[in-house]
């Protein structure tokens, strides 16, 4: 049996053909023999959903391609729809272009079209949200997300949330609010958002 030991976690020249790994970091070769890096799965800090009208992440590396946006047990003051915007600087969010649907199941199905972010249906002020919103970097600038949610209180109801978006630059933030524009409108009082990203 044979032993890689590394003693620096900066590569020199072309990798190898294959995969290593140093300090939890993976490191491989691309298609052109370059040296190419894939990051792991990097959790961000949990944000206290209980003041303000957005919470927002910022500073999400280039190289990130999938973004999971987490929510426990989150609600705001309204009956208005949380939405998921993604940001191109600390303070620039997109908030037109989006194609979104959010719906509920709960005997009947009820939906909203949303184009000021990737919607997650709301009911009532007493809603407590709990699921995770996934966002994939399909091409370039270009995002899709897809979703699974509950609302949690007096019944427990599915909701499903999906959508796409043409960002203007690279992807350097996410913001969620709760709005029925673009703009941050109802205040958060329960709960906690946090991400994940990873390469």
């Amino acid at each position: 049996m044979s032993i890689l030991a590394l003693t620096s976690n900066t590569l020199i020249g072309t990798a190898a053909a294959g995969n290593i790994e140093y300090n939890g970091q993976f490191y491989g070769t691309d298609s052109a023999a370059a040296r190419a890096q894939l990051q792991r799965i990097t959790q961000g800090t949990a944000v206290a959903s209980t003041s303000g009208t957005s919470i927002d992440f910022t500073a999400i590396p280039a190289w990130a391609k999938k973004i999971t946006v987490m929510f426990s047990g989150v609600s705001t003051n309204s009956t208005n729809v949380k939405q998921i915007q993604l940001g191109t600087g600390s303070t620039t969010y997109t908030i037109a272009g989006y194609l979104s649907g959010t719906s509920i199941m709960a005997g009947t199905v009820a939906s909203l079209n949303v184009t000021t972010g990737i919607g997650v249906y709301s009911i009532s002020a007493s809603d407590n949200l709990s699921g995770a919103v996934t966002l994939f970097n399909i091409t370039g600038n270009t995002w899709v997300a897809s979703g699974t949610l509950a609302i949690t209180g007096a019944t427990n109801i599915s909701v499903v949330s999906s959508g796409s978006i043409a960002l203007g630059a690279a992807l350097t933030a996410v913001r969620v609010i709760g709005s029925s524009t673009g703009n941050p409108a109802d205040t958060f009082d329960a709960g906690s958002i946090n991400i994940l990203y990873e390469g």
